[in-house]
């Protein structure tokens, strides 16, 4: 079954543009469309599948952040730029706020939030797949559905650090999370997002072929100006963009697979290089990290 989004969830504006048809190349090969917004220009996957059927479309092992597969190679290679990433992403956080208690919303197999408990924070999750929170479980840590069953939990606890690696595009209920998000964050925490990025090079190359649009399980479709907005009416102001440098090869490997039937290294390498080398500011990369604090 399908949910058409009746109201942008940027504006509130009810008039919607067609502006791709993309295919589902991970589990159906069903197409969806993604629309923008008439006023704000923000673009989003509607009708999408509902929060009853949306976990289908994620049951394939070629999701890596879900199944931990090592199963080809660009799986392979996902896996050893993640090892170097993982250091990152702990840095930018140990840069921004003091060790204390961290959310990782979202976090997959527990890889991140594993690495941040390795490293003196006190760390929790949520992950709504199964198969991807227990294997996150059985790293000893603590991680929930959703949010709900967390705040059963913590109670009134609230977050000196709030992460989404590549999550927010995902979540169905996006005003309650952004809600949640400023009711649990402290004063003077971080909330850090990563995103791709439809401005970026390699998205206005392959098109409808991107891979970073992943209909219908990327639902919300960024760019700088759009989060920015987004996060402005929960109290959120911008304080720094960062790139994600590998990001441009990884997805352009699977835009070359999308749209030809088989991965041209090469050719995915030089478009994703061209993406990285065309960029005037951080906002200009195929994926970017967004660090927000409250008002």
């Amino acid at each position: 079954m399908l949910k058409t989004i009746e109201f942008c969830p940027v504006c509130k504006s009810k008039n919607f543009n067609p502006f791709l048809v993309c295919k589902d190349y991970t589990v159906t090969n069903e197409s969806f469309t993604i629309v923008s917004c008439q006023s704000c220009g923000f673009k989003f996957t509607s009708p999408r599948p509902t929060n009853d059927t949306i976990g289908a479309y994620y049951k394939s092992e070629t999701y890596i952040s879900h199944s931990n597969t090592s199963k080809g190679l660009v799986a392979k290679l996902y896996k050893a730029i993640r090892t170097y990433t993982l250091k990152k992403k702990l840095a930018l956080v140990n840069a921004n706020v003091p060790r204390g208690t961290i959310l990782d919303y979202g976090c997959g197999t527990g890889m991140f939030l594993k690495t941040c408990q390795d490293n003196q924070w006190k760390a929790f999750g949520t992950e709504p797949d199964n198969d991807a929170r227990n294997l996150a479980s059985q790293q000893g840590l603590n991680v929930f559905s959703d949010k709900d069953r967390l705040q059963t939990y913590i109670t009134n606890e609230q977050f000196d650090a709030i992460t989404l690696w590549h999550v927010l595009e995902h979540v169905t209920d996006l005003d309650e999370t952004l809600t949640f998000f400023k009711t649990r964050l402290k004063t003077n925490g971080v909330l850090i997002i990563a995103i791709p990025n439809h401005k970026s090079y390699d998205a206005l190359h392959y098109g409808s072929s991107w891979a970073a649009y992943d209909v219908p399980r990327h639902i919300y479709h960024f760019e700088p100006a759009t989060i920015q907005k987004a996060l402005a009416n929960y109290g959120f102001v911008l304080k720094q963009m960062k790139p994600m440098k590998f990001d441009s090869f990884y997805v352009s490997l699977l835009s070359e697979k999308y749209r030809t039937g088989k991965i041209n290294y090469w050719r995915a390498f030089i478009t994703g290089l061209k993406s990285n080398l065309k960029v005037k500011d951080a906002g200009d990369y195929s994926s970017v990290i967004y660090i927000f604090k409250q008002k």
